[in-house]
């Protein structure tokens, strides 16, 4: 097996693992410098750094830095005669490092209109991979949108995303030529695994876009979490301007901060 070709592959498949490489072997052990093992978040390794405790135990550690989103240097002595050492009886110590590759975060753009386009140009700079979404193929293609991984048309927007997975690195933007489109697309994605879905609109629309999905039977609480209007509150009123808002906003919930000015805190401690 080339564990160079099965990195490819998982990267291309835009998953998390971690690469497990024994960099310093000093003594008897299983393998020695240079070996590499793949491993993902569920425990699933493919290739071998030497089996048995030593292996076991560098997995679980792999599972753990994937976890944190942090690489690590780890050390493991082999002679169970020491403290702190694993059940083995090879006499040896090994040095791992553990290297984090994390998948990169999904936008999905409902709307490949001007603000779809500003929104996934700056989006692509940030390391999003983007999913463009409309039902024209003339404004949804690859050559308007090339920075974008997937280009999808599809005619009906409440079923815009029956064939669609999504997960907790999902970001999912509503920004179609109309309520009528965005209502549609909303209700796709309701009840889909997602860290933010927004969708554009103004507070009239936006409460009388609301009114009808619960009438219709969709729960308040699901349309609560909706960011809508979108975006932060930076005045924007050009197509660029208002998809720096909306990435902002973006940004504030991947990232897990308030969004604060900095020049607000420059006198903490």
């Amino acid at each position: 097996m080339n564990i160079f070709r099965e990195i490819l592959k998982a990267q291309e498949k835009n998953r998390d693992f971690a690469v497990v490489t024994i960099v310093k072997a000093e003594g008897s052990t299983p393998r020695r410098e240079k070996a590499k093992m793949l491993v993902f978040p569920d425990g699933n390794a493919l290739g071998t750094i030497g089996g048995g405790v030593l292996e076991a135990r560098a997995i679980k550690d792999a599972q753990e830095a994937i976890r944190r989103g942090e690489s690590m240097l780890v050390e493991y002595s082999l002679d169970d005669g020491k403290e702190r050492s694993l059940p083995m009886k090879c006499g040896g110590d090994v040095q791992l490092f553990i290297e984090v590759f994390k998948s990169k975060p999904r936008l999905f753009i409902v709307g490949a209109g001007h603000i779809g386009k500003a929104l996934s140009s700056i989006a692509a700079m940030l390391g999003f991979e983007i999913t463009v979404i409309d039902d024209r193929k003339e404004w949804a293609n690859q050559q308007r949108f090339p920075e974008a991984a997937n280009v999808l048309i599809k005619k009906d927007m409440s079923r815009a995303f029956d064939d669609i997975e999504t997960d907790e690195q999902s970001f999912i933007v509503i920004a179609t030529r109309g309520h009528v489109h965005d209502k549609a697309a909303l209700s796709s994605v309701l009840h889909k695994k997602a860290a933010y879905i927004g969708m554009i609109g103004s507070r009239k629309k936006v409460k009388e876009v609301f009114r009808q999905l619960m009438e219709e039977g969709f729960d308040r609480e699901l349309l609560e979490k909706v960011y809508s209007p979108i975006g932060l509150d930076l005045g924007a009123e050009t197509p660029e301007e208002i998809a720096v808002s909306i990435i902002a906003e973006i940004l504030k919930v991947k990232n897990n901060t308030k969004g604060d000015s900095l020049s607000s805190r420059r006198n903490e401690v």
